[in-house]
């Protein structure tokens, strides 16, 4: 229920509220309606605090209503208006991201060649890393030419939360058919 002596967020104002889920606090910001970061606790790359806006409690209902069904395994895919900003290399290192079906995984190599130009497993490595919007822009995905778990900005016990919740729910929907 909104509170009435509540200001609206002014449009082009950003707002951040947590979602208490199984990982922990996360963190949503979100700005003109789209979300613009997704952030755990003691998230490597987390942006100044003062870049959040206000704390709100409303606004958010959709966000945490799909975090809840993904980390339940009841959804796969987000639909919520994301906004990821970053420079156009990065963005296209993240809409690769964006990509990688559900329970599957894709090494930083793979990502690289993909690209193309050039660009090596560790630079894509490094804007994996800057993902604002961890979840939703599934960079847990992300793993070693070997299939190892590499780098998370949420630790890689979240990213081993994520890949066995993903891959039980594959498993899980295989043995229905």
């Amino acid at each position: 229920m909104t509170a009435m002596s509540e200001a609206p967020v002014a449009a082009g104002a950003a707002a951040h509220t947590t979602i208490q889920s199984s990982l922990g606090d996360l963190t949503v910001v979100t700005r003109d309606g789209a979300v613009t970061g997704l952030y755990f606790p003691h998230h490597w790359h987390r942006p100044d605090r003062g870049g959040f806006g206000p704390y709100r409690e409303v606004g958010f209902d959709e966000i945490r209503k799909q975090l809840g069904e993904y980390l339940a395994g009841r959804r796969r895919d987000f639909d919520v208006p994301v906004e990821a900003v970053g420079s156009p290399g990065q963005r296209r290192i993240w809409s690769l991201i964006a990509r990688i079906p559900y329970g599957e995984t894709v090494s930083y190599g793979e990502l690289a060649k993909e690209f193309g130009g050039g660009i090596t497993p560790q630079e894509v490595g490094a804007a994996v890393g800057l993902n604002p919007v961890s979840i939703v822009i599934p960079c847990h995905r992300v793993v070693g030419a070997s299939g190892s778990l590499t780098g998370y900005a949420g630790g890689l016990r979240r990213k081993r939360v994520l890949l066995d919740l993903e891959l039980d729910v594959v498993g899980r929907s295989a043995r229905l058919f």
